[in-house]
Formats: structure tokens, sequence, C-alpha cells
């Protein structure tokens, strides 16, 4: 658990659905279903964290870690909250929770036209290392696939 005046991170639970949902669905073409969140809560190797002020989620993550990479899976911030920091400090509960495991390379896609959440990774060192065609089912976009090393054991917070 990660907390300071502001926030807390901590694991997401079952109780956190219902406002995960609020947020997935403002923030996604097509939002997953609040049973994916459910089966995603009892899969191994994963991370699930949430984000909240004053006891309202505010953001989350969905990760896995394969051998040693992780895979972000579902990263979303309140659109009032955006541009807080909130997504930076949870990729890096998540790179910090699984370089613990033996992490080196963090792994995600991102939609071609979200240039918003592509710059926030560009500065938080994340590569472009190809595109995957028609990634998106839903209005198929091609997507990004982006990555970061952390083999070197920096956290994002000491870039």
């Amino acid at each position: 658990m990660l907390q300071n005046n502001d926030f807390i991170i901590k694991p997401m639970s079952v109780d956190d659905i219902g406002q995960i949902m609020e947020i997935e669905n403002v923030s996604f073409p097509t939002p997953w279903h609040e049973k994916i969140f459910e089966m995603e809560l009892k899969k191994p190797r994963t991370l699930h964290s949430v984000c909240k002020k004053n006891n309202r989620v505010v953001g989350y993550l969905i990760s896995w870690m394969l051998y040693d990479e992780i895979h972000i899976l579902n990263v979303a911030v309140h659109p009032d909250c955006r541009r807080n920091g909130i997504a930076k400090k949870l990729i890096d509960y998540t790179i910090t929770h699984f370089a613990n495991k033996g992490a080196i390379t963090v792994i995600l896609e991102v939609r071609t036209s979200n240039k918003a959440a592509q710059n926030l990774y560009e500065k938080l060192g994340f590569k472009t290392l190809r595109a995957r065609k028609n990634y998106y089912t839903d209005t198929g976009e091609d997507a990004l696939v982006m990555m970061l090393d952390v083999s070197s054991g920096d956290k994002i917070d000491d870039i």
C-alpha cells in the first residue's frame, strides 16, 4: 500500500468495482464489463490496484506478470483527476511490486488516437516497439506496443 496526504494506492477489491465502472465507462469506447474485473481479481500472477482520494476510487490499474514481463492490461483515471500524477503513481506502484519478483520489462498497448496516454508513457521512459494493426476490434484502430526496461532497478520516480 502507498499513501500520502492526498491519496492511497492499495489492492483492488470487489467492493471497488462499482466506482471503477464509472471511470471505465467514461474512459473507453468499449469498456470492460464488471464481470471481467471480477474474473481478473481471481487470477494468479496479477496486480489490481486502485488509487483512492477521500475513500473514492479515482484511478485503477490491472496488470499481469508473465515470466519477467509486466503486462499492463487496463489503466484509467477519472476525468476530473487526470494530469495529477495518478497514472504515474499506479504504474510506479506496479513496477515496484513486480520488480521484487524479477520483472525486467513492462509492456502495454495504447490506441494510436490516445495521444495523451502516449505522451505520459513516453515521459515515463516507454519506447514504441511496433504497431498492431486492427488491434481494437470495436473500432478497428491500431495499437502501439510500448515497452519500458526496468532491469536497472530504477523506478519511474527516479527518472
